[in-house]
């Protein structure tokens, strides 16, 4: 998909706390790049933000639990609640830090039957400045990619929020943190299950209002790269569980149809049956 084409089969997911300065442009720029279902989880704004939203056009869903994994649970909790879910999940943060233009780099593989779960990693140099990430956490995220390597031997480039995954895959991995530790067990899970993963650079930007509610601090980074610890630890468990417990998602939702990977989507992102 090219920016500009209709993308009908992929709903974006956005996680949002007191955002009403960059998500009007954030959802503008998701419907130059052709997508218009977007879910927009207000946890806990104490500004306008969900009305921008709707506004624009958005599903608004309200999580007053503070949490980025809470308030992703709560959107994929409202796609679940829908008639014709969408094949495709592309979560984004809702401070204009990711760029919707770059989407085409997530979707395209997923497509081309060429992965499962796309994640974007994070190149500041496209735009020729750090992107608004601070040292403190750029060396958090590093440390926790080598204890991903160490633990659970899965090789990460990064842990941003920028990616895409077929949404029977997102239910087959059960996901269930409820704060920091959301997009690091997304991706260990991914990789116990077996999915077909790729990682695609994309151009990560400055926010564009408001203060980060992880990296803006060194105490909140702190909190982050603690909890990340923990689920590096915790996920070792999952990683451990035979292969046939962990193809099975909740309520039979199939995981990765083995021998498989990448098989095209059927409407409501069903894996196509073997044989």
């Amino acid at each position: 998909m090219s920016t500009g084409q209709s993308a009908p089969d992929v709903v974006a997911l956005i996680p949002a706390l007191n955002e009403e300065e960059a998500l009007p442009g954030v959802l503008a720029e998701l419907q130059e790049a052709g997508i218009g279902r977007v879910v927009v989880v207000d946890n806990g704004s104490t500004d306008a933000t969900p009305r921008v939203a709707r506004a624009a056009g958005a599903t608004v869903v309200r999580q007053p639990e503070r949490g980025y994994g809470a308030a992703c649970l709560a959107g994929m909790a409202e796609i679940r609640s829908w008639t014709r879910r969408p094949g495709v999940v592309l979560f984004l943060d809702g401070d204009g830090s990711d760029d919707p233009a770059a989407a085409h780099r997530l979707l395209e593989p997923l497509e081309a039957g060429a992965a499962e779960m796309v994640v974007g990693v994070r190149m500041v140099g496209e735009s020729g400045a750090d992107g608004g990430v601070p040292l403190h956490a750029r060396l958090g995220n590093l440390a926790v990619r080598l204890g991903a390597r160490l633990l659970h031997g899965a090789r990460l480039r990064d842990l941003g929020p920028f990616r895409a995954i077929r949404w029977w895959a997102l239910e087959a991995l059960e996901m269930d943190d409820r704060n920091w530790g959301w997009t690091l067990q997304m991706q260990l899970r991914a990789h116990h299950a077996g999915l077909a993963c790729l990682e695609v650079p994309v151009p990560h930007r400055a926010r564009r209002g408001g203060r980060s509610k992880v990296s803006g601090s060194v105490v909140g980074s702190l909190r982050a790269g603690v909890k990340m610890l923990w689920v590096l630890v915790s996920e070792m468990r999952r990683g451990l569980r035979p292969p046939a417990a962990r193809r099975d998602g909740p309520r039979g939702t199939p995981g990765r149809v083995p021998g498989r990977p990448g098989a095209p989507l059927r409407e409501g992102g069903d894996p196509p049956p073997e044989g």
